[in-house]
């Protein structure tokens, strides 16, 4: 079975329903009946068929349960098992006689405690791949799919929808970020739960959403690969049409210790990780903060179409920090020519010291209309690719009228790059809020700017 059915499923079953609030089968089964436990806005439930197995149960959030799922009488797409260890094995092989699609196993106890869970691991992919069913997990949170309203996981709820796919080696990881982008407005399109990985792997993801229409950018929680060959592969030829970023755990003889009792995943040296994702053109990152900071980027920014880049900023220190760090990270800043300074003379609002360079500094007393006409003199030159915008507050500091100016440049000038850095808290949050609703990315450091937009020019094709 494809990976594609499993995201497009028309009927669920979860065998280890549960009437206790607090357990894992009633969790999920409450995601796919009721929505999510939040009850915010991003969440609803599954719009196709859900059948609860429970044998000791007549019925959970009011659906029938049923002894096995051998009763049910419905065809059956995904079959969630979700009971303990010890009689998994037995609903994989009633799922098989059932003929279901795809199994996800979120139940723990195999390769990540040793040989013997191994060993049941093993089995268990041996069959479902014999039975040609698709299998995710086990040890796994389950997967989601925000455009469907497929929670079929444990998690607290859904994320926005968005098209940025995540791919995650931790399931308690992918909870936190959920938590995260519905605060912020972060947008995903899917996100996976791979668990011990026994069957479908990272590499089978990444070449699923490589082809998925709703993702344009890929993102990755990995520990360790069983098939480096297949992953370089795979990356290699997704990774020329769509991003594919990946924050990589276990870099240290302690974390790779620890990777090894959590998935029981090999970690392998990193520097040899590093290498070969240079190699296969993936953008490897130190952070999840950073990963998903450049996601933002790529997903919302059109690569530029030559390496030229400007900085406008009203903070001549944070405009050198800047600077600086596109050096750093192989960003080239335009030289401004005289007669683009001439139409800026010309404007009659830049201050008589502003810095007729790049950085362009238009001076901390900056009102509106002076950034409105820097960004949309600099933006309408062929040889500007891209600008950074930075504000720092002052008291005389229209954020939001700034904001305001940076969203309609943004549709005036659609193939250029822009990224901004609104610096401050209280008093810029609201138009950074503004700025990410319109699809602009901004950061709270200059730094990150300059390696959002580095990571926007090494899309370049060369």
């Amino acid at each position: 079975m494809s990976i594609k059915h499993i995201f497009n499923p028309k009927s669920i079953s979860v065998i280890g329903a549960s009437r206790d609030p607090k357990s894992v089968g009633y969790g999920i089964l409450k995601n796919l009946v009721k929505g999510c436990v939040l009850r915010c806005k991003y969440c609803s439930p599954f719009i196709g068929k859900v059948f609860a197995v429970n044998p000791f149960a007549e019925e959970i959030l009011g659906i029938r349960c049923e002894k096995s799922i051998l009763n049910i009488k419905d065809k059956i797409d995904i079959a969630i098992i979700a009971t303990p260890v010890a009689i998994v094995e037995n609903q994989v092989n009633l799922c098989i006689k059932k003929g279901v699609n795809g199994v996800i196993i979120v139940s723990a106890g195999f390769s990540e405690i040793g040989e013997r869970g191994k060993r049941l691991q093993d089995k268990i992919v041996n069959r479902l791949r014999k039975a040609k069913i698709t299998l995710i997990g086990p040890n796994c949170l389950g997967i989601i799919r925000t455009s469907t309203h497929l929670n079929a996981s444990f998690a607290p709820s859904m994320p926005p929808k968005g098209d940025i796919a995540f791919i995650s080696q931790s399931g308690a990881l992918i909870d936190s970020i959920i938590d995260w982008a519905i605060e912020e407005r972060y947008g995903l399109s899917s996100i996976v739960s791979l668990g011990n990985s026994a069957d479908k792997d990272a590499s089978d993801f990444i070449e699923y959403f490589g082809k998925d229409k709703e993702t344009k950018v890929i993102t990755v929680y990995m520990e360790g690969l069983k098939d480096g060959k297949k992953f370089l592969n795979v990356s290699s030829r997704i990774g020329k049409k769509k991003p594919i970023i990946v924050v990589k755990a276990g870099r240290t003889m302690h974390g790779a210790k620890a990777v090894s009792s959590h998935t029981g995943s090999l970690a392998g040296d990193y520097e040899v990780y590093k290498s070969a994702f240079k190699q296969a053109r993936v953008i490897l990152t130190e952070s999840i903060e950073e990963m998903f900071d450049l996601a933002k980027a790529l997903s919302t920014q059109p690569i530029p179409k030559k390496n030229s880049i400007a900085i406008i900023t009203n903070g001549g220190g944070a405009g050198v920090l800047c600077a600086d760090y596109c050096a750093e990270f192989g960003v080239k800043l335009a030289e401004i020519d005289k007669n683009t300074i001439e139409e800026l003379n010309k404007s009659g609002v830049m201050h008589p010291s502003y810095s007729r360079s790049n950085p362009l500094d238009i001076i901390g007393d900056a009102l509106p209309e002076r950034y409105r006409i820097a960004v949309d003199t600099l933006l309408s030159k062929e040889y500007i690719s891209g600008i950074i915008v930075i504000q720092t507050l002052q008291t005389m500091t229209d954020t939001i009228e700034d904001a305001k100016i940076v969203i309609e440049a943004n549709k005036k000038y659609p193939s250029k790059s822009i990224i901004c850095t609104y610096m401050g808290g209280k008093f810029t949050k609201s138009s950074v809020k503004y700025l990410q609703e319109n699809n602009i990315p901004d950061y709270n450091d200059v730094r990150k700017s300059a390696k959002a937009m580095a990571v926007l020019v090494s899309r370049i094709k060369k």
